[in-house]
This record gives C-alpha cells, sequence and structure tokens, in this order.
C-alpha cells in the first residue's frame, strides 16, 4: 500500500464517504479513506429496522458523557458510529435537513459567507435521490436514496391523526418551506433497504483505481511540518504507521473525534494541553468547545393489545417469519425503522420557527439508554428543543490516543432549554390522549404517576431521564469570531493543508436530526477543496 496520496480523509464515516466518492471523481488524484471501524457487512445495518439493536454494540464506539451536572450528575451512553458509513449506517434513518433559517443564522450571524439557504441548497439537491418529491425543495436522482415507508404500522397511522386532534396540521415534506406538522418521516432507504453514505456514495465507485479504503485503523494525530499538515499517524493492530498527504488532510472523524485528534496533535487550548503534557504546536483555544446535542425526553406508553413492534425485536417464530419475509422479497415489518412518524411544533409561540421535534416508535424504549424497564408492548413518543442555549465541550482524558475523550453536552444547563423541553412533554401526553390514539394505551409506563404534570414534577423528569438524541455539532466551529476554529472555507486556522468537513464545524445545531446537513457540508467541501486545487 502507498504510503503517499493527494487527500487524506480521516474518518470513514457519512462525510467522509461523501467526500471520497466525489474527491475521486478526479482520475488524476489519490485518495485514502481511514476508518476505525469495521466494513458495514452485518445484515442488520441493511435491514431498516434493525435499527434497534445497533445503538449499543461492535458498530459504535462505547462512548458516555461525563457526569451531567443538571442531569443528577448522570453519565450518559453517548452512541457514535464506529463502521463504514459512520452514525448513517446505525441510525434510524430519518431523514430532515433543519430550518431554511437555521443555515442564514449560520452566515448572517457567525460570519460563514457562502453558507445561507440560498446558497446550501444546491448541495442538498444534488445528494438528495428523493422516490416521491421534487420540485425546487428535493433531488431526484442523487446518491443518498430518500423513499417513504412502504407500510406504515396501525399506531403510527393513528399517532399522525391524533396529532391532527391535538391541533397540529397535516404535513407530507418536513423538508419543504415549512417543518410545521405531523406526518410519516421520509427516511434514507433505497429499494427498502438502508442507504447511508457508504451505501450511496462510497460502494458504488470503491473499485476506482485512485481511491483506497484503510479500514481498523486508528488516527492518533495529524502531522505538522511546520504550520502546514503533510499526513497522519494511525495504529492497527499494534503498529504504528505513517500516511503522507501531498495536498491536505480531511478531517471527517465526527464532532467527538475531529476534536480529539486535533488536541492530540497540539492544536488547542495551550494550558488544557500543557497540563496533559502536550506540546502546542497551534494555538486554538476552542477547538472542542461549543459541543451542542439535542437532550431526548422519552415517554412509554403500554398498550392494551399485542399489536407493537416489540414482537418483533425479540427472537421468537414471528420475528423469524418477519426476516424471511425480508430475504425473499424485502417485504414485512422488517421494512420499518421503527422511527416512523413525527412532528415539529412550537413550544415557544414567539420562535421563529418550530422548536420542538417529536418521534414516534410503535414500540417501547427501542434505543438503548431509554429506560430500564419495558413494558410487554408498547410504544415511545419522544421529543427534544431542537436550537439549544447550552453549550459543552469534548476534552482529553490524557495524552494517550487510545483513552476515550471525556464527552460533556452539559445538558439543560440553560433554563430557557428546560422551559421548551418541558413543553414538549406537556405537547407528548396531549396528543396521545386524544382519541385516535387513546383507546389503545394501557397506562403511561415511563415515566409514569411518580412525575406529574406540575413543572417541577417535569423538570425532575427531564434532569432524570434526558439523554443524547445522537446530534453532536459545533466542536471545530465555523466562522468569523474569535470563538471559530475555521474559517467559512473550512480551513482549520492557523495551519495549512487541514480542513474540518463534518458536523463538527457547525456554528450551532440544525433545527432536526443533522445526517442530512452532515452530507451537504461534505458535498460543499468537495467543491471548495476541487476550487483550491
Amino acid at each position: 500500500m502507498s504510503s503517499s496520496y493527494d487527500y487524506l480523509i480521516v474518518g470513514g464515516g457519512t462525510a467522509g464517504c461523501v467526500l471520497a466518492a466525489r474527491l475521486s471523481e478526479n482520475p488524476d488524484v489519490s485518495v485514502l479513506l481511514i476508518e476505525a471501524g469495521k466494513r458495514d457487512r452485518h445484515p442488520l445495518i441493511h435491514i431498516p429496522a434493525g435499527f434497534a439493536k445497533l445503538t449499543a454494540g461492535p458498530y459504535e464506539w462505547g462512548f458516555s458523557t461525563a457526569p451531567q451536572q443538571h442531569c443528577e450528575d448522570r453519565t450518559i451512553p453517548y452512541a457514535q458510529g464506529k463502521v463504514l458509513g459512520g452514525g448513517g449506517s446505525i441510525n434510524a434513518q430519518v431523514f430532515t435537513r433543519g430550518a431554511p433559517q437555521d443555515y442564514d443564522r449560520w452566515s448572517q450571524q457567525h460570519g460563514c459567507s457562502g453558507w445561507s439557504f440560498a446558497e446550501v441548497q444546491q448541495y442538498f439537491v444534488r445528494s438528495e435521490g428523493n422516490a416521491r418529491l421534487g420540485g425546487p425543495w428535493h433531488g431526484t436522482d442523487g446518491p443518498l436514496g430518500v423513499s417513504d415507508f412502504p407500510d406504515l404500522h396501525a399506531l403510527t397511522v393513528a399517532f399522525i391523526e391524533a396529532g391532527k386532534q391535538a391541533g397540529i396540521p397535516e404535513t407530507d415534506d418536513f423538508n419543504g418551506e415549512s417543518q410545521h406538522g405531523v406526518g410519516a418521516y421520509q427516511i434514507t432507504n433505497r429499494d427498502r433497504k438502508r442507504c447511508s453514505a457508504a451505501t450511496g456514495y462510497l460502494k458504488p465507485v470503491q473499485n476506482r483505481p485512485n481511491l483506497t479504503v484503510e479500514l481498523h485503523s486508528h488516527v492518533r494525530r495529524v502531522i505538522l511540518d511546520g504550520s502546514r499538515v503533510v499526513g497522519v499517524e494511525t495504529e492497527a493492530g499494534g503498529r504504528t504507521s505513517t500516511r503522507r498527504a501531498d495536498r491536505e488532510v480531511l478531517m471527517t472523524a465526527g464532532a467527538i473525534n475531529t476534536p480529539k485528534i486535533l488536541l492530540l496533535s497540539g492544536i488547542g487550548d495551550p494550558s488544557a494541553l500543557g497540563d496533559l503534557g502536550i506540546d502546542t504546536v497551534v494555538e486554538s483555544p476552542y477547538v472542542g468547545r461549543n459541543l451542542q446535542d439535542h437532550c431526548d425526553l422519552d415517554v412509554v406508553y403500554s398498550l392494551r393489545d399485542k399489536i407493537s413492534v416489540d414482537r418483533l425485536l425479540r427472537f421468537g417464530p414471528e420475528s423469524v417469519l418477519a426476516f424471511v419475509r425480508y430475504a425473499a422479497g424485502r417485504r414485512g415489518p422488517l421494512t420499518s425503522t421503527v422511527v416512523e412518524g413525527g412532528a415539529f411544533t412550537y413550544g415557544d409561540p414567539s420562535a421563529p420557527t418550530p422548536d420542538l421535534q417529536f418521534h414516534f416508535l410503535p414500540a417501547a424504549g427501542a434505543e438503548a439508554g431509554v429506560t430500564a424497564t419495558r413494558p410487554g408492548y408498547g410504544c415511545t413518543l419522544n421529543t427534544y428543543f431542537v436550537r439549544p442555549h447550552s453549550r459543552g465541550s469534548v476534552r482529553l482524558a490524557s495524552a494517550d490516543p487510545a483513552a476515550p475523550p471525556l464527552i460533556d453536552p452539559n445538558y439543560l444547563a440553560e433554563d430557557y432549554d428546560v422551559d421548551v423541553s418541558i413543553e414538549g412533554v406537556r405537547q407528548m401526553r396531549e396528543i396521545m390522549t386524544q382519541p385516535a390514539f387513546s383507546r389503545y394505551i394501557e397506562g403511561e409506563h415511563h415515566p409514569g404517576a411518580t412525575y406529574g404534570s406540575t413543572k417541577d414534577e417535569l423538570i425532575r423528569y427531564a434532569r432524570d431521564f434526558g439523554r443524547t438524541a445522537y446530534h453532536p455539532v459545533g466542536t471545530c466551529a465555523m466562522g468569523s469570531g474569535d470563538l471559530s476554529v475555521c474559517s467559512a472555507d473550512l480551513k482549520v486556522r492557523g495551519v495549512e493543508g487541514l480542513r474540518v468537513c463534518d458536523a463538527s464545524v457547525m456554528p450551532d445545531l440544525v433545527s432536526s436530526n443533522t445526517q442530512a446537513a452532515t452530507v451537504m457540508i461534505a458535498e460543499k467541501a468537495s467543491d471548495l477543496i476541487r476550487a483550491d486545487a
């Protein structure tokens, strides 16, 4: 294997797969994609319903947060993908990209020239291969397959009707001019299989002679020659190697591992690095700061009848039959990602765009970490405040590259976040008690009667059970201010030959799930990189 390439891409997740495919379109450049995890071969990755088994296990890093000061000092599981395709290979495949105003805010308030919605919309359209929607808001022939659920569960249909009864307008497109509404999500599926960036972007081009994919390889640090990054140091199977970049090193390791690698390389806050015995090469105090994530709150209901997807998430005759049906013709309940319905509403009536998002699952706490006890058969509705004010950090625990970082999302540090979040809980309960759904419900299993409807009780519930929505961003933020790590062209300030091209660069969190926005960033990054070549 060659040790020198034009471009080194550090991280084979969503952004890395997009960049590898786009940059290798030029046969005159050589590209190396480096991924710490495995290839995405496990069948559960590609079966839509497999999501329920992937939020804990060998395809994620096994991270946990630091004790959360404003959440009863709880340590919260923090799943991040460690597999080709990254989070896009283990997530619930919900396809939302936020409000147009999110990107205008990047441009107008954070000095991210070129990142207004009018300027980035072309990249959303270019990336998207939507099976139903088109026009100015959607692409139809992009690499990322997007489709409707082939068959909505009866409980999801009831949830949508209940949302309408609660006064929420119905929508069939959360990615159009307005997010506001209740309906079924579109998902990153093509032909009833998961379409991650590894599947949609990388797999069709993986045999290009100028593209190399290196798996099971951990990047320990970037290598600098003066102020220029010239390569990376990797470790695989106990052996350390060097890969050189003739043009650029592109960081796509995600909002947790990208800042970790930069800090290990001596790019960060001198005082914090010095405490760990790491020499500062480039002073960049805000590497790892500005961490933002959605704090998810779940309500789980037990059901009168055994109609939920829970029966398929346990090994038995029904789950075996479902697998046979899927294997024979991609039919049956395993075509569902389990996260089927949703809504965007207003927690603060004065908000310019919806500030609460909901996900409905016709199963009881299917994700790891939702609740320790589950009813035999149930359903789950969760919510989060989409534009949190709280800010956290990613720091090094030690100078050892093998040590996990210290992840502190600092959930619910701001009172405003708490107020809007608990309004989301109130709205969840209102939706689920509407006639269209109440006939299915036996009772509220979690949080249950221990947490009533007073403000103090709801605050206690939020602090006792808030968890990650798997949407970390912002730890190498772009912009023009002193708090930014990267410029608007994604170049790390004070360094040559190094860009960050993943969710780390978002100056603030988009009002939705983050995968579509990360694909957009990588698409735009590919044009910025090629323009400088």
